[in-house]
């Protein structure tokens, strides 16, 4: 057995929002690999994760435990970031007097950098687990332009805008450092029930990991997605029948069976390791197979 060993790396999960998620998945077996964790939520949802984290409610208990079966997922810090905003002066006003933003502060991403990077002094792993579309269920031909451009500011822009914000706390690690964000095969094939501009915001975010990684390869930084096949989390259920969709993809699949949020979590911790110290720039489909599949 190879063993993946991340004692001491600090990895920054962005897009945790409830305890279903990839992020959270992700957080916990990137925990059991040894790396110190720091959540990036939404404004809106951080409360909602400190409560995950501290419930005693059996449900969530569960939720928590490692699959290691020792310990619990156990953020170090949890900061708000709306990743809409680069910096204070990008910020409406209609959202600087909401209170649900306002309460923490400087809640854009340099003022999530600004108090992570004082405390960790550097950034080994990023991982890119946020998409919003307010119009998903809309076809393409009725998408409004508004929620078409908000669609790929918030599901592919944040990407780069994570990057070069962090650029200063992971380059030149002694390691090497590792972004990973999240698609979908909505970005390469029509999806039904998948518009709104989400399918074009998870292509768009490909290439721009193609291109992040050339620009970012000179800094020991790596870049990569993973194409998740469908999965039931409730961010999911925007989307339309996700029972049907998945079993659709299992029906179809090499690998006949739907995927599991571990699977995509193993995955993820694979590319923030050492052992994929020479893949960079690409997309890895954990989705049982389904994408080779013409029909």
């Amino acid at each position: 057995m190879i063993p993946i060993d991340l004692a001491g790396k600090v990895a920054l999960v962005t897009g945790v929002g409830d305890n279903q998620s990839f992020a959270w998945f992700i957080s916990k077996a990137l925990q059991v690999a040894g790396a110190r964790l720091v959540f990036a939520s939404h404004p809106r949802m951080v409360n909602i994760v400190g409560n995950l984290l501290d419930s005693n409610k059996p449900d969530d208990v569960a939720a928590r435990k490692l699959p290691s079966g020792n310990g619990e997922l156990k953020p170090e810090m949890v900061v708000a970031c709306d990743v809409s905003f680069d910096s204070m002066d990008d910020v409406d006003e209609k959202t600087k007097g909401d209170r649900r933003w306002n309460k923490h502060g400087d809640f854009t991403i340099k003022g999530m950098i600004d108090q992570v990077g004082p405390k960790f002094g550097g950034i080994d792993i990023l991982i890119h687990s946020v998409a919003f579309s307010m119009e998903i269920k809309n076809k393409a031909v009725d998408t409004s332009r508004k929620g078409y451009l908000q669609a790929l500011s918030i599901s592919a822009y944040s990407l780069t805008a994570l990057a070069r914000a962090c650029l200063p706390l992971m380059e030149n690690r002694p390691d090497g450092a590792s972004v990973v964000g999240l698609s979908y095969i909505g970005g390469d094939r029509v999806v039904p029930h998948y518009g709104g501009g989400m399918s074009t915001a998870k292509a768009a975010l490909q290439i721009d990991a193609k291109q992040l990684a050339s620009n970012l390869g000179p800094k020991g930084i790596r870049v990569n997605i993973i194409s998740a096949g469908p999965y039931a989390s409730r961010a999911a259920s925007a989307i339309g029948d996700i029972d049907q969709m998945i079993s659709y993809a299992a029906q179809r699949s090499p690998l006949p069976r739907g995927i599991t949020p571990e699977e995509v979590a193993n995955a993820t911790v694979f590319l923030c390791s050492p052992l994929a110290s020479a893949i960079t720039g690409h997309v890895l489909y954990v989705d049982c197979g389904y994408n080779v599949m013409g029909v």
